[in-house]
């Protein structure tokens, strides 16, 4: 059977599934209820300082993007840290510690970039018997006026300076949330290993606007007649999550730097994809103000059956497995040659890979009278946009076919569609001055 214990940093819990800092994880109530649904760990929400008060908008926090069946896909959220008084939280983070030793405690922290902020409540925080804290480096909407958030995250010099204060000024282990809304990742995770972080976290939400209501032309959520940018989070961030994720795990310079991966995890598969790409662990939020604290059952479930199935016997086993195949554009192999296949049983006669094909594509697909589809095979290149507009599931696939075989369909040997990548243009290795 399949072992999910995780031990992430030192930091052990019975799976690999924890709560990001984000309104499910804002006071005890919530935390126990989670503990009790199965989660392994959580990430308290953002704390502050004892200085000017945290005040969130009586209104609307959100934005929203639904897919055609009103399927959430993306959050656009205007909330900002924890506006419950710091005593409150420290308190209720210890009783809950004390009551599920097993399970992970992590305090997010958001204070003024000045030593003496941070050097003050860090002791409040380790009395409470958290397990290590998370320096969010990220929020992109509020707190920047404060020098906080993505004020900070977006400045390496900063990240190091704070990170080294935190190391310096507790024995918890540091995690540093780290900002998308930067041109290069990897920056900041370097600043982050030279201050010392024990991990990284990422990515935080995306800076945007989800939309406009056109009656009142004003941004949505609209707060009486104005609105603003927030943090985008959700589904549809997870491709950027899992780019950024690798492109820290593949660096020469960051790639033993663990990390805590977040977004748009809805599902056990999207987890096993994020701990293929690199992270030791997940957090999940949106999924969970989505459908509830229970989705844990099928991310234990799932990730359980597919290791089972997989032979894998524990989380570390599947931890970085894609890195070594995940490559830049000009490593990959251009003799590579693959054709688009239709299943003729499968197929509904619905007519959009043509259409796709026809109008956006290579002319590769031939439609009969009788609206019989089929692939010129001279004219394939097997973009896979046919099979990624097709409505029915292995109705088209790609077949891959090796360089001088005869392709039965067409009775003509397959040829290299570039030639030798050795002397193609785009190689700048065989380019020489004389």
């Amino acid at each position: 059977m399949a072992d999910l214990k995780s031990n992430f940093i030192g930091i052990k819990s019975p799976n690999p599934f924890w709560l990001a800092s984000a309104p499910p994880t804002d006071k005890e109530y919530n935390v126990r209820r989670a503990f009790e649904a199965g989660w392994g760990g959580v990430v308290w929400k953002t704390l502050g300082s004892e200085g000017p008060p945290i005040v969130n908008i009586n209104g609307p926090r959100y934005g929203a993007i639904w897919g055609a069946d009103r399927r959430l896909l993306g959050l656009n959220n205007l909330e900002l840290i924890t506006d419950r008084p710091l005593e409150t939280n420290l308190r209720e983070i210890k009783a809950v510690k004390r009551d599920y030793p097993d399970r992970a405690m992590i305090v997010s922290l958001m204070v003024p970039c000045e030593e003496d902020a941070w050097r003050a409540i860090l002791p409040h925080v380790e009395e409470t018997g958290a397990d290590g804290i998370e320096l969010n480096f990220g929020c992109p909407h509020g707190m920047a006026e404060r020098g906080m958030g993505a004020a900070v995250g977006q400045v390496p010099e900063y990240i190091e300076m704070v990170t080294r204060w935190c190391k310096q000024y507790t024995r918890m282990p540091v995690i540093v949330k780290l900002t998308p809304n930067i041109t290069d990742i990897r920056k900041p995770a370097e600043a982050a290993m030279r201050g010392g972080a024990d991990a990284v976290s990422l990515i935080n939400t995306i800076n945007s606007i989800t939309s406009v209501d056109l009656d009142i032309f004003a941004p949505e959520p609209t707060i009486d007649g104005k609105g603003a940018h927030g943090g985008y989070c959700g589904p549809a961030v997870k491709p950027i999550a899992l780019n950024m994720v690798a492109e820290i795990a593949r660096s020469a310079e960051t790639a033993k730097l663990p990390i805590s991966g977040i977004g748009g995890i809805t599902n056990w598969r999207d987890a096993a994809e994020f701990m293929a790409l690199g992270a030791g662990n997940v957090q999940v939020c949106t999924a969970v103000m989505t459908y509830g604290f229970k989705i844990v059952d099928e991310l234990i479930s799932g990730l359980s059956q597919w290791m089972d199935e997989k032979g894998v016997t524990s989380v570390d086993q599947i931890v970085g497995r894609a890195v070594p195949n995940t490559s830049d554009w000009k490593d990959l192999n251009l003799n590579y040659i693959a054709k688009a296949v239709i299943d003729q049983d499968k197929c509904i006669k619905c007519g959009r890979c043509y259409a796709a094909c026809e109008d956006t594509s290579h002319q590769a697909i031939a439609m009969s009278e009788d609206r019989v589809f089929t692939v010129k095979d001279e004219e394939c290149v097997a973009c896979n946009m046919c099979l990624n507009t097709c409505p029915v599931e292995g109705c088209i696939t790609l077949e891959q076919m090796a360089v001088g075989e005869v392709d039965p369909r067409t009775g003509k040997e397959v040829v290299a569609e570039h030639g030798d990548w050795t002397t193609h243009p785009n190689n700048p290795s065989c380019l020489t001055l004389q």
